[in-house]
C-alpha cells in the first residue's frame, strides 16, 4: 500500500529544499524565478514546494509531468527516427536558462523500468542532443547566477525496486535529511560545518598531491587529482549529500576496481561492474546484468574516462539501505562510507581558480572531463585511500569508512 508523509514532514522537506539547499545553503531571495521539474507521484511535495516558494517571496515555474512520463518517454524511443533523438527547441530552452534563478528537481517515479529494452544507443543519443541545455545551466552556475539542488519522492514502485516498504523507503528518506528533527536547516547547518573541516584539511593538502591510490577487496586504483584542484561539498545541490568529491585529471586513472552497488539507470539495474583504466580510459568493462548497457554508455564521448572521485564519511550519512536511486546511492553511509567514481563530464568547479573565467582550453589542459553523461559507480566496500605527496611521502586520508586527516 501506498504510503503518503504527514504535512509535517513535507513542510519540512519543502523548506530545506527552498530555504536552505538553493542559494548554495542561503536559500531564495525575494522575486527570483524557481523551476520545479517533477511528475504527479510527487504532488503532495510539489504542493509543498509551491507553498514554501510563495512564502519566501520567489516566483515558481511549473514543470509537472504525467505519471506515465516514462513511458512517453519509451514510445519516443521507439518510434523516433533520429531527426526526432537529434531536434533540441535551442531558443526555448536558452531563453529559459536566462529566465530561471533556480531549479529543483524532484525524482519520482511510478514504473521505474518503463525503459527497460529501450535501445541504449538510442537513449545515449537524446542525451548528446540536449547537452547544451545543461552547459548553460552550468556556465551561468559558474558566474553565481544560478542554483540548483536534487531531491527524492519515494514511491510505491520505487520501494518495491528497492526491496522495501514504502514506509521503509520513506524512513530512509526521512532520516537522511534530517526531517525527523525540529529545526532540519540547523541540523544540516551543523552537518555542513563538520564537513567543511575535512574539507579544508583536504584542500589544505591538495597542491601537495601527487596521485591517489585506492585500495581493498575490490579495488586497486590509481587516481591522478592534477594541478589546481579543490575538493567540494555541502553546497546544498544534492539533499541528501554527505560527499566531499573532487574531479580529477582524465588521463591519469589506472588500475582496476569493482562496484558491489547496483547502478539503476536508465530504467535497468547495472550489477557486478567491473571496470580496467589504462591511460585515464576504460579499456575493459564488465557487468553480471545489462552489461550492454554499459558498454553503450562507456562508448558515449567522454564516458569512458573519469570525471569525479568521492568519499562520504559513515559518521555523517544515515542512509543504510540501497535505494535504486543515485541521488541516495552515492551518499551510502554504512560500515564502511563509500567510495565511488563517476564516468564521464567533471565538475569544472573543482578548480581552484576563477572558474567563469576558465576557457575550455584551459580546462582541457588541465584535464577536466566533457561528457553529456556522468555515471557514478559506488563502492561500500572497505578501502583505504592513500595520498601520494610530489615529495615521495605518503599519507592515508581515508579508511575504515573515515576521513582520517
Amino acid at each position: 500500500m501506498s504510503y503518503t508523509p504527514s504535512k509535517d514532514i513535507l513542510e519540512k522537506y519543502a523548506d530545506v529544499l527552498v530555504n536552505f539547499a538553493l542559494g548554495g545553503g542561503k536559500g531564495i531571495k525575494k522575486g527570483e524565478v524557481v523551476r520545479v521539474t517533477t511528475t504527479e507521484s510527487a504532488k503532495p511535495l510539489f504542493v509543498a514546494l509551491h507553498q514554501a516558494i510563495v512564502k519566501a517571496g520567489g516566483h515558481m515555474v511549473s514543470d509537472y509531468h504525467l505519471d506515465d512520463d516514462a513511458g512517453m518517454q519509451r514510445t519516443f524511443f521507439e518510434l523516433a527516427q533520429n531527426h526526432q533523438i537529434d531536434f533540441f527547441p535551442a531558443k526555448y530552452m536558452r531563453a529559459l536558462v536566462d529566465h530561471i534563478d533556480h531549479s529543483v528537481y524532484i525524482a519520482a517515479s511510478n514504473d521505474p523500468h518503463a525503459l527497460n529494452g529501450v535501445d541504449p544507443k538510442k537513449i545515449m543519443r537524446r542525451g548528446e542532443a540536449i547537452k547544451p541545455y545543461r552547459d548553460w545551466r552550468t556556465e551561468k552556475e559558474h558566474k553565481g547566477k544560478f542554483t540548483w539542488t536534487i531531491a527524492l519522492y519515494g514511491t510505491e514502485a520505487m520501494a518495491q525496486e528497492a526491496r522495501l516498504t514504502s514506509e521503509e523507503y520513506w524512513d530512509q528518506i526521512i532520516k537522511a535529511c534530517f526531517l525527523d528533527e525540529k529545526d532540519p536547516i540547523r541540523k544540516w547547518k551543523d552537518v555542513y560545518r563538520a564537513l567543511e573541516s575535512y574539507r579544508r584539511k583536504l584542500n589544505t593538502l591538495s597542491p601537495k598531491i601527487d596521485r591517489l591510490h585506492v585500495a581493498g577487496p575490490d579495488a586497486d586504483l590509481w587516481i591522478q587529482l592534477g594541478d589546481k584542484r579543490v575538493w567540494l561539498g555541502g553546497s546544498g545541490r544534492n539533499i541528501p549529500s554527505f560527499e566531499l568529491f573532487t574531479s580529477p585529471d582524465r588521463r591519469g586513472t589506472e588500475g582496476w576496481l569493482r562496484v558491489n552497488q547496483p547502478l539503476f539507470r536508465y530504467g535497468n539495474k547495472v550489477e557486478g561492474i567491473e571496470l580496467h583504466f589504462k591511460g585515464g580510459k576504460v579499456i575493459k568493462s564488465s557487468a553480471k546484468t545489462n552489461e550492454n548497457l554499459l558498454k553503450e554508455m562507456i562508448k558515449t564521448p567522454g564516458a569512458n574516462m573519469v570525471g569525479e572521485f568521492s568519499l562520504t564519511d559513515t559518521r555523517f550519512s544515515r542512509i543504510t539501505r540501497f535505494m535504486a536511486e543515485t541521488l541516495f546511492d552515492e551518499n551510502m553511509g554504512g560500515p564502511e562510507g563509500n567510495t565511488h567514481i563517476a564516468l564521464g563530464a567533471s565538475y569544472k568547479e573543482c578548480y581552484s581558480g576563477d572558474v567563469s573565467k576558465m576557457t575550455k582550453a584551459q580546462a582541457e589542459k588541465l584535464g577536466y572531463n566533457d561528457s553529456s553523461v556522468h555515471t557514478d559507480v559506488v563502492s561500500t566496500a572497505p578501502r583505504t585511500v592513500t595520498a601520494h605527496l610530489h615529495d615521495g611521502k605518503t599519507k592515508v586520508i581515508y579508511t575504515k569508512g573515515q576521513f582520517v586527516l
